[in-house]
């Protein structure tokens, strides 16, 4: 489970995340990174905690599919959030295959678009 401090929860950082961020596709999932951005909602001058959160809509599945797809991109991410810059957020969004998907292929393609995203990969 991911962590109470690294989940998004407000529609605005939600928000701020897909709009000013980066964004990389792959076939069953978009990510989109806000590096480094400030928390506008923290006390103090602190760096806040990298955030993510997930985005699966109904094109995936019934509600059982959508929340196994949920658990597993919250287990992948959590495991992944040392290699993202302090204070970025994380939107990852699940298209209709992930549904279909086993684990292995959602994090070939979560690794490949954060590798993209973080200046390691190729247009």
């Amino acid at each position: 489970m991911l962590p109470t401090e690294n989940r998004l929860r407000r529609r605005e950082d939600f928000a701020t995340a897909v709009r000013r961020g980066r964004r990389a596709g792959r076939p069953l999932l978009v990510v989109h990174l806000r590096s480094g951005a400030t928390d506008p909602h923290a006390p103090g001058e602190s760096v806040p905690p990298t955030r993510a959160g997930f985005v699966v809509s109904k094109a995936v599945g019934g509600a059982v599919v959508r929340n196994q797809v949920k658990r597993r991109l919250r287990h992948l991410v959590r495991d992944r959030l040392s290699a993202l810059p302090p204070g970025s957020l994380v939107v990852v969004r699940a298209l209709p295959g992930a549904g279909d998907a086993d684990h292995a292929h959602l994090a070939r393609d979560l690794d490949a678009a954060l590798q993209r995203l973080l200046g390691g990969g190729t247009r």
